[in-house]
C-alpha cells in the first residue's frame, strides 16, 4: 500500500533511537493520524510494536527486529527489507515487506497476514498457531532457511520459489521439524530428506485452492506479480502426521 496520496503524516528516523521513535509514532496515532509515513528507517526496533487500530504505517529503509510484533490491527508496508523476528506474536493486522526478512519472520504468530516478496531466513514461521478463530498467514515469495515451520502448531505458510530456476529445488532443510499443526504450501520440489520426521506430504485438493488462490492474488497485487504464472507451477502440502510429536517423551 502506497499512502502517499492519502494524506499520510511523516516522521523522519534520520538519527533518532528507537524508544524516541516509537514514542512519536503512538502520540500521532493517540492524536488520530490514520496514515503515516516514517522515512530514513536505519535499524530503529519495535517499530509498530503492540499497536491496535486500523492505522496504515508506510516504512522507507531497513527496520530493526521485532518489527510490529505483539500488533493487532494496523497495516505495516516496508520499502526495503525486515530483520529479525518481523511479525513476532502478532495477533491481528496485516504486514507488506518489499524485500527481504530475517530469521524467525513470525515467530508464534496467532493471526494476521504477512507477505515477504523475496526471501526469509532461519526458523521462519516457527510456532506459529491459531487463537480464537485467528488463522495466521505467512507468505514468502522466495525461499527460506532451515527449520521452517519448526514447531508449527496453526496458520498457513506458502513458499513460492520465485527465485530459484526451473527444475532448482528449495534449499531449506527439516522443514516442518516438530510440525503439530497447520499446512504448509511448497511451489515447486524438496526432497524427503529436507522434511522433518513429523511432516507428510500430499498433492494439492480443491480445498487447498480455495485457501492458496485468495493469499496468491493477494501477493501479485502487492509485489505486481503474476497470478497465472505462479499458478501453473506445481505445489505440495506439507500437513502434520501427528498432534503431540514429542508427547512420549514425557509420558511414564
Amino acid at each position: 500500500m502506497n499512502i502517499d496520496n492519502m494524506a499520510a503524516v511523516k516522521i523522519d528516523a534520520c538519527g533518532i533511537y528507537y524508544r524516541e521513535l516509537n514514542e512519536k509514532l503512538r502520540q500521532m496515532i493517540k492524536n488520530g493520524a490514520e496514515n503515516i509515513a516514517i522515512e530514513n528507517v536505519c535499524g530503529q526496533r519495535y517499530i509498530g510494536t503492540d499497536l491496535d487500530g486500523q492505522v496504515n504505517i508506510e516504512i522507507h529503509g531497513t527496520p530493526g527486529n521485532d518489527l510490529a510484533a505483539f500488533m493487532n490491527g494496523p497495516t505495516v508496508t516496508v520499502y526495503g527489507n525486515a530483520q529479525d523476528g518481523c511479525g513476532n506474536t502478532m495477533n491481528e493486522g496485516k504486514i507488506v515487506v518489499h524485500g527481504h526478512a530475517g530469521d524467525i519472520t513470525g515467530l508464534s504468530a496467532r493471526g494476521g497476514n504477512i507477505f515477504i516478496k523475496e526471501g526469509v531466513g532461519y526458523r521462519a514461521g516457527i510456532h506459529m498457531k491459531e487463537y480464537e478463530g485467528k488463522k495466521p498467514v505467512l507468505v514468502i515469495g522466495g525461499t527460506a532457511q532451515d527449520f521452517a515451520g519448526e514447531y508449527m502448531a496453526g496458520g498457513i505458510m506458502v513458499m513460492l520459489g520465485l527465485n530459484l530456476a526451473e527444475g532448482e529445488k528449495h534449499p531449506g532443510k527439516f522443514i516442518g521439524t516438530g510440525m503439530h499443526g497447520g499446512l504448509i504450501y511448497i511451489r515447486g520440489t524438496v526432497d524427503d530428506y529436507q522434511l522433518g520426521k513429523e511432516v507428510g506430504t500430499a498433492e494439492l485438493e480443491q480445498k487447498d485452492y480455495q485457501i492458496l488462490n485468495p493469499l496468491i492474488a493477494e501477493f501479485c497485487k502487492h509485489f505486481d506479480y503474476d497470478n497465472e504464472m505462479i499458478m501453473n507451477r506445481n505445489f505440495i502440502k506439507l500437513y502434520p502426521r501427528y498432534l503431540r510429536p514429542y508427547g512420549r517423551l514425557y509420558a511414564y
